[in-house]
Parts: structure tokens; sequence; C-alpha cells
């Protein structure tokens, strides 16, 4: 029997995961069932499920790649960047409207809500740090505590992704960035 070479397990992992962030940004995370997932992806699910436990995996996969990514940006230039990022390039983040489903599941499923936090604590540490060194520069408000300004933002952000999810103008979204920006600098 032929050996697999690492780059193809590479590229067959990437092509796993792009499929699945398509089927997802398309049917939501209830609705991605596996038969939706093979067709989307392009491989049986013997070859998706060889690479994932299963589909909540493959899902917080998805999540910890893109909130690796949103810490890098947060922690060089803030949460507020991620958000302008998800405007200018939307189509990198369409499945994140799964968020509105997670956030029943949140509710719901003890396990899921466990995994969830595991792969969302990296971008709340980086917006925290973030928070912390932009306090001591006295580019921020020193009136509110440096917590109270993170969830702010993530309050944002989560309420980003909705509008984004449901067509919102991205050109006016922009405009409440601006906003929202101004009123965590310091004055």
């Amino acid at each position: 029997m032929p050996r697999v070479t690492d780059d193809h397990l590479a590229a067959r992992r990437r092509q796993i995961l792009d499929g699945a962030r398509r089927c997802f940004a398309e049917y939501g995370y209830d609705r991605a069932t596996v038969r939706r997932l093979e067709q989307t992806i392009g491989l049986s699910r013997g070859a998706i499920f060889h690479h994932f436990r299963d589909k909540d995996t493959l899902f917080f996969e998805l999540a910890r790649e893109d909130a690796e990514r949103m810490a890098d940006v947060a922690a060089r230039e803030g949460l507020i960047q991620v958000m302008r990022d998800m405007l200018a390039a939307p189509d990198q983040f369409d499945w994140l409207a799964t968020r509105l489903e997670i956030a029943r599941k949140l509710r719901n499923d003890p396990a899921f809500s466990r995994g969830w936090s595991e792969r969302s604590a990296e971008l709340s540490a980086a917006t925290a740090e973030r928070l912390r060194k932009q306090k001591q520069a006295g580019r921020l408000r020193d009136d509110v505590p440096g917590e109270v300004l993170r969830t702010y933002l993530e309050l944002v952000l989560d309420g980003l992704v909705a509008r984004l999810a449901s067509g919102d103008d991205p050109e006016r979204l922009g405009a409440v960035l601006d906003l929202v920006e101004d009123s965590v600098r310091q004055r």
C-alpha cells in the first residue's frame, strides 16, 4: 500500500476545513448535516472523519483557526481592527453567522460550551492584553475598568456578526465602529 505524504494529508485536511467553512456558512451549524458536509467538501464521511472525530471537532477547529487569526490581529491592532477586517472581507467570516446558533447551544449543551470557551479564550486574552497596553500608553479611557471595556468590545463584535449575517450595510457598520472606537479613546 502506498504511503500518504504529510503534504497530501495537510492538503486533504485543508480541503475539509475549507469545505466545512462553506457548508456552515450556507446552512448554519445545525443544518450542516454530515450529508451536506460530504457534498460541499466532496469527500466521504469516512475521509472527513478520519481527520476530525465528529462535526463538533470540525467546527471547533474552524473556530480555533479564526480565534488564532483574530487574536493575532487583536494583539497587534486591537479588537476594533478585527471587526474592520470582517467588514472588509465578510466572505472570510461568513460562517461566523452560526454564532447565533452557537448562543443557543452554549445555553443547552455543557460539553459544547466548554469546547467553545476554550476556543474563544485566546481572543479574549489577546484583547485584554491589548487594552492593558493601550491604557498604560494613555490612549484609552481611564474611567472604565479594562474588563468592562473588553466586554463592551466583545458585545459589539457579537452584534457586528449578527448584523453582517442579516446582510446589513458594511459601510454603515464601519461608521458604527468609528463611534465605538471614539467611545473607548482617552478624551
